[in-house]
């Protein structure tokens, strides 16, 4: 089946001609639509009052999303609670930590961030077990990070402040679509909810991270795409390996080290902590690492170019 027409269910990228789904674009001549499947709408005040959280009586914060970032310092305005300066911030990703600068001031604060998977972030959090954890999240009853959190065994409270509801996806023909890329069990909801028929629909759908995957099983639909495996981290280039043919490899399931250590202990085996990395909110740092980080994306782009320039010349 030859894919040309794709639904992605994020909105489209700021800066498209930066983003990697531009070369599924041009070198492929795929025809992409962005549009995200739910919008999250924040919990009231005098709704959040009723659970009796107040938030200075924690001495640390996790963040796994930039939502939940938005959110918590939302509902410390509206509550007129001042975060004090000593309070400790545990993100998922490097990129969430430097969007706290949205919020904080330049003043040093002590920010913790995982490499790239919440599991990473419970490795960090392992050293700082003696923490308060307070949780802004969606109010989800149970997703991926809170039963991370419970097979931890830390002391955490789940702070609901925002929910995520789908939005009207009639506008859009699936029939006119080959491919849907899901990101969320909240947009696999969406999906159902909108089209109750797609199951018989003959398009191929694209699934990132687990809690998706489980989402469209339950459902009874089959992934044709399931991303993040070792050779396709990202949606985008899950999608790129598909339409060069490659086969599909294993998904990538992330577990804690020190849910692991706790196994490998009994059988005598000695293990090594990852060191806990924190940052500095800085306008300039932050800028300097994403021009890094752009310049090795490109070099990575024109290597891969000169390599099909090759073989095609070689064919």
């Amino acid at each position: 089946m030859k894919i040309k027409k794709i639904l992605i269910s994020q909105p489209e990228p700021v800066d498209l001609d930066k983003s990697p789904y531009k070369r599924l674009i041009t070198d492929f001549k795929v025809d992409i639509t962005f549009y995200k499947f739910f919008e999250v709408v924040g919990i009231s005040a005098t709704e959040f009052r009723k659970t009796r959280i107040h938030l200075t009586e924690y001495t640390a914060v996790i963040f796994n999303s930039k939502n939940s970032v938005d959110h918590f310092f939302r509902m410390a305005k509206e509550l007129r609670e001042v975060i004090p300066e000593t309070m400790k911030y545990f993100c998922s990703s490097e990129a969430i930590a430097f969007y706290l600068q949205n919020y904080i001031q330049y003043r040093k604060r002590k920010i913790f961030f995982g490499n790239q998977f919440f599991a990473d972030l419970i490795d960090v959090m392992s050293k700082h077990r003696d923490e308060k954890f307070l949780f802004p999240c969606s109010d989800e009853k149970q997703t991926e990070y809170t039963k991370l959190l419970d097979k931890a065994k830390f002391k955490y409270t789940k702070a609901p402040m925002y929910r995520s509801v789908p939005r009207d996806l009639k506008q859009f023909n699936l029939d006119d679509f080959d491919m849907v890329a899901l990101f969320s069990p909240i947009g696999v909801r969406s999906l159902l909810l909108n089209f109750p028929d797609i199951k018989d629909k003959n398009i191929l759908i694209a699934a990132f991270g687990t809690s998706t995957h489980t989402a469209l099983n339950q459902a009874g639909i089959k992934i044709a795409i399931a991303a993040p495996t070792k050779n396709s981290p990202s949606m985008a280039m899950a999608i790129e390996n598909h339409l060069m043919g490659k086969q599909q490899d294993a998904v990538l399931v992330v577990k804690p080290s020190a849910l692991k250590n706790s196994k490998t202990a009994h059988a005598g085996k000695a293990t090594v902590a990852k060191k806990t990395k924190s940052v500095f909110a800085s306008k300039s740092k932050y800028k300097q690492l994403m021009e890094e980080k752009k310049a090795k994306a490109a070099a990575k782009r024109a290597e891969r170019a000169a390599e099909r320039a090759r073989k095609e010349a070689e064919s």
